[in-house]
């Protein structure tokens, strides 16, 4: 099985779409396989995954990440619903620092997005009862989990929703702007 490798403007976010093999029973599609994503330059070992439901329209997580050496790779797809997908570029001294890029995720499209270790990640469900399924690199680890703020004013990222249509964890709302935040610095060695 193949599937479609579309860069999305930032250094190695991108998006992936499984092929989906179809017939009037409903479909088959391969949406991981270590070797096909090797062989498009994407050489990792997920070694957990993770899930999160959310009742309702406007469920906001985010935006998330772990400092090395608990650094994570994340490939997010959606298996029920739709969401808001966002990543931005948190290496303090890359071209691209302080920038956003977004993906919207359907369980119908069957798309998938690569966050690579160095980028902060968060969406927000665009339907209820919205299911979403990602893989890391690395395990959870409290000591490096690390957040930025939603809706800093120097990200600008223009969510679909108002902000106070959205809801949020108290974590995500007590979250640092990206000035204040523990950030990658572009010397320390990273995987992209």
């Amino acid at each position: 099985m193949s599937m479609e490798v579309r860069p999305l403007g930032l250094d190695g976010i991108v998006e992936i779409t499984p092929l989906r093999l179809s017939d009037e029973r409903g479909y088959f599609s391969e949406v991981w396989n270590a070797k096909r994503f090797s062989d498009h330059g994407f050489d990792l070992e997920f070694v957990q995954d993770n899930q999160s439901y959310s009742a309702e329209k406007g469920v906001l997580r985010g935006l998330h990440y772990q400092l090395p050496p608990f650094a994570q790779d994340k490939l997010v797809r959606v298996v029920h619903g739709s969401i808001f997908d966002v990543a931005v570029d948190i290496r303090r001294g890359s071209t691209s620092f302080g920038h956003w890029t977004a993906l919207r995720i359907s369980s119908s499209k069957g798309n998938q997005i690569l966050v690579p270790k160095g980028f902060a990640h968060g969406f927000v469900t665009l339907e209820p009862n919205t299911e979403v399924v990602y893989k890391v690199t690395n395990p959870y680890s409290h000591e490096h989990d690390r957040s930025i703020r939603f809706d800093d004013p120097h990200i600008g990222i223009s969510w679909p929703f108002s902000t106070s249509f959205m809801r949020l964890s108290e974590k995500d709302l007590r979250a640092p702007r990206l000035e204040d935040a523990d950030v990658f610095e572009i010397l320390q060695e990273i995987h992209l």
